[in-house]
């Protein structure tokens, strides 16, 4: 139940992120290469959607985790039949009451000596779930601090590096994405300890829970506490997202210059003709001489293109499809609920960097 809080605090705070920056135009980018525009409110429902996902998972562990109840060696209730002379009613009340006693719904209707070791596998492989919501929200971020677009929060007094001192390294994201391998390395263990176990039961079961069960929860909730600090804080820099913007929105809006010249009466082809090789010059003056994108500058030299306003074609906002709307809707039917069930969580987040 306390990662369920920490998750729950994570989703609130990207949340607000997200709808504070919904309508902000960002490069999108698909194998990390530029591609359609999306917001950068946007982008962060998508790491909120993940843990959200992994909050529905836990939840449901949670609520259907079952007690081994009163089973004896073997899993047999021979003994408990004996202690109550052969009166199975009074050994399934028993069993009710211990399951009760203990805080639980309901209890394994058969068992062997231990409850199935496939629920611990069940439980780690949540928290591994966690654990890559982490690493890729972690991964994003510090990819975006490289493009000076996005950073996780600096104190003062911190010190990025040693050597270079103008450095702001992302140290918390880094500090996460380690500790998330860590917990996605474990998932594997209580898998074979399930796999391992011999009819009833055997013991080498018990050397290898005592740290793959307690040691991701603790990494877990360390990686958690940095999420909801990093999300809480995050420095966004629109002069720098918008830079990166109109560096690659000429080419993207070729499709809607195309079309406009063709409703002013261009013909087609020749106009896609022109568009393919002002296209080319523009992207060789780009990666061969590591000038600015001239492409606009080209089209406005060109008389096929004369009388389109190309200016009106480059609005970002014209890029972004349902972004906005989609961060509202997804406050509403994902955030909100969230924040409704966990409206008395509540407590500060501190890190040592």
């Amino acid at each position: 139940e306390l990662i369920a809080k920490r998750l729950a605090r994570c989703i609130d705070a990207l949340g607000e992120f997200a709808e504070r920056w919904k309508d902000l135009p960002t490069l999108g980018y698909t194998h990390f290469q530029p591609a359609q525009l999306t917001t950068v409110g946007k982008r962060a429902t998508l790491w909120a959607q993940d843990l959200a996902i992994d909050l529905e998972e836990l939840e449901y562990r949670i609520s259907n985790l079952k007690c081994r109840g009163v089973k004896g060696t073997t899993g047999t209730q021979a003994s408990f039949l004996s202690l109550f002379d052969g009166d199975h009613d009074k050994v399934e009340k028993l069993d009710r009451m211990i399951t009760d006693r203990f805080g639980f719904a309901d209890s394994f209707t058969v068992t062997g000596q231990t409850y199935p070791r496939k629920v611990d596998a069940q439980i780690v492989s949540s928290l591994a779930g966690i654990a890559a919501s982490v690493h890729k929200f972690c991964n994003d971020i510090r990819l975006l601090a490289g493009m000076k677009q996005i950073e996780e929060p600096f104190e003062t007094e911190q010190v990025g590096s040693s050597a270079m001192a103008y450095k702001r390294n992302p140290m918390r994201c880094e500090r996460a994405t380690g500790l998330a391998r860590f917990v996605i390395s474990l998932s594997t263990s209580p898998l074979q300890t399930a796999a391992e176990q011999w009819f009833e039961r055997t013991l080498d079961d018990s050397s290898n829970k005592r740290l793959a069960i307690p040691e991701p929860f603790l990494a877990i909730d360390g990686c958690l506490m940095i999420v909801a600090n990093v999300a809480e804080g995050m420095v966004v820099y629109p002069k720098t997202i918008a830079a990166a913007v109109n560096a690659e929105l000429p080419f993207m809006a070729t499709e809607e210059i195309l079309m406009a010249g063709v409703r002013a009466g261009g013909d087609r082809q020749k106009l896609h003709e022109s568009v393919r090789q002002h296209s080319l010059a523009a992207a060789e003056q780009v990666k061969q001489h590591g000038k600015t994108n001239d492409l606009i500058d080209r089209l406005r030299g060109d008389g096929g293109f004369a009388g389109i306003d190309l200016d009106g074609v480059l609005n970002p906002a014209a890029f972004i499809g349902r972004a906005p709307q989609q961060v509202d809707a997804f406050v509403r039917d994902v955030v909100k609920p969230i924040r409704e069930r966990y409206a008395q969580v509540d407590e500060d987040v501190e890190l040592k960097v």
